[in-house]
């Protein structure tokens, strides 16, 4: 990671966002060794990923593996696990009598199979997945993906911004998925594409007890976010329209 970059997204974060403490970006990437990113303890039950990134956002970096991630939807979408869980159809849906509750995320377990037919999934391709803050990166460091935890006027710059350079109206979309999904799985399928968008997520209800009430999630490639960049000083940030909301932000 180029330091003059960090420390540039810094100073322009604060100066066309907040001068206040407005959060930092986390971002994630694999890698063969954690080296000095201390390991997530080792869950004794059922806990959300979403919950143990709180502690990333507060400036603890940490690192994941197949046998730390706590609760299976986190295991399968940041690619240590595969398959569903037994039952999966009634938990998503109207729950089994006996045997599983139902989250009634959707109609019937019909539809559920149906959606979870050509779901994306991804592979983790090194041992551990490293989540740190923007401020902490190194230059080891090689971010794969950008997330900000952010209130809905910062999204809507981030929005906006995601928009700037695109000839079409899809340069964020909102795909239906388990909190995690949002921040891994779907910036991380973007990664692979010439003409990457960003993603708007936690809408997850099983997750947003995880976040702060006021909170959603906007989620980038690193090299999408490197553009973005690179526009802020030339784009609507520069404009009065924003310092209006820039001045509600603070």
């Amino acid at each position: 990671m180029d330091n003059s970059l960090k420390n540039r997204f810094i100073s322009l974060w604060q100066k066309y966002f907040t001068e206040k403490d407005t959060e930092l970006p986390i971002v994630f990437y694999y890698t063969k060794n954690r080296n000095s990113t201390p390991p997530a303890d080792k869950p004794v039950d059922h806990q959300c990923l979403i919950a143990e990134l709180a502690r990333v956002r507060n400036g603890q970096p940490l690192a994941f593996n197949k046998n730390n991630i706590g609760c299976p939807g986190g295991k399968k979408y940041s690619g240590f696990a595969k398959g569903l869980s037994p039952d999966f159809e009634y938990f998503l849906s109207c729950g089994k009598e006996g045997v599983v509750e139902g989250e009634r995320y959707k109609k019937d377990p019909g539809t559920v199979r149906k959606f979870m037919k050509d779901y994306p999934q991804i592979d983790a391709k090194d041992n551990w997945l490293v989540f740190k803050r923007w401020d902490q990166l190194e230059e080891t460091d090689n971010p794969e993906v950008v997330i900000f935890f952010a209130e809905p006027d910062i999204i809507s710059g981030l929005f906006t911004l995601a928009n700037y350079d695109r000839k079409d109206t899809h340069g964020v979309k909102t795909p239906m998925g388990a909190g995690c999904s949002s921040i891994i799985l779907h910036p991380y399928k973007e990664k692979e594409k010439a003409d990457p968008c960003g993603i708007i997520g936690m809408f997850d209800i099983s997750a947003r007890p995880f976040v702060p009430a006021n909170k959603l999630t906007f989620a980038v490639p690193f090299k999408r976010f490197k553009q973005l960049i690179d526009y802020m000083e030339e784009s609507f940030l520069i404009t009065k329209s924003w310092d209006k909301i820039k001045e509600r932000i603070e």
